[in-house]
């Protein structure tokens, strides 16, 4: 009867919280970019924020690529201590490399023949550890993916991304922002930066098909793989581990945290 009732309830939560659902807002320009001119707004999407141009003709010439090491702008991650800072913007170099090595020739260090990627994470918003344990008990009683996450404690994550030509000239360019829903598949962490960390996986697939041509086809990854320093790219456990505790535990993800410069 108790756990009739948990799940009554729980779905009740569900479906009103759903009105409260909204869509991602794009994040102002940070001024990171080498220019904001062409940036369009992708059309249907609800949950994230896509802005981004490419110079198809520019593109199409890119086979070789270095990726800088990202950055945090100024203000970007109020709150956030340093070390929480470093894990995101490792994931995001993780994600980006990954991306963009099944589409380019990525390289372990900066080549005057080869064009280069520059990242910022321009705002970091924190998950509330007591909501998101909460919320992981009470989507135990909710059937079916979808789950609920409390008000107020969910997440986000901004960032930008250029692609430059050889001669420094913007090939490709990116403007994009995550916010987890209260309603939805976002999974919740006890981790500051838990729902940063989940969407840099989402941040560095936009930016593999931002700034690759439209009929670059997806390759088989490079031996040896070009972004193994950033940790491997699959982690059966952290699925295992989601899956049972239906909690998001970066330790399990092979999440890493950037070198300091």
């Amino acid at each position: 009867m108790t756990q009739r009732l948990l799940r009554a309830g729980a779905v009740s939560v569900a479906a009103t919280v759903a009105l409260a659902a909204c869509q991602t807002a794009p994040q102002a320009n940070s001024g990171f970019l080498s220019s904001y001119e062409g940036l369009e707004t992708m059309a249907g999407t609800l949950r994230v924020s896509v802005r981004d141009r490419r110079d198809e003709a520019a593109a199409q010439a890119v086979e070789r690529l270095y990726v800088e090491p990202s950055v945090l702008t100024e203000g970007a991650a109020p709150g956030i201590s340093a070390d929480d800072v470093a894990l995101v913007l490792g994931e995001v170099d993780r994600q980006v490399c990954y991306e963009l090595s099944e589409r380019f020739t990525v390289l372990a260090e900066p080549a005057a023949d080869a064009a280069r990627v520059r990242t910022a994470v321009t705002r970091i918003s924190p998950t509330g550890a007591v909501g998101s344990g909460a919320s992981a008990v009470a989507n135990h009683f909710i059937p079916g993916p979808i789950g609920v996450r409390a008000p107020g404690t969910t997440g986000a994550l901004a960032a930008e991304a250029e692609l430059l030509s050889m001669s420094g000239g913007q090939v490709a360019a990116l403007a994009w922002a995550r916010t987890a829903n209260v309603v939805g598949t976002d999974t919740p962490s006890l981790s500051a930066v838990g729902d940063a960390l989940q969407f840099a996986e989402v941040f560095g697939d936009q930016v593999g098909d931002s700034f690759a041509p439209e009929d670059r086809e997806v390759r088989p990854i490079a031996d040896p793989d070009p972004c193994a320093r950033f940790g491997p790219r699959d982690q059966p456990g952290g699925f295992l581990v989601r899956a049972v505790t239906g909690v998001y535990v970066p330790e399990t993800q092979g999440v890493r945290p950037q070198e300091r410069q």
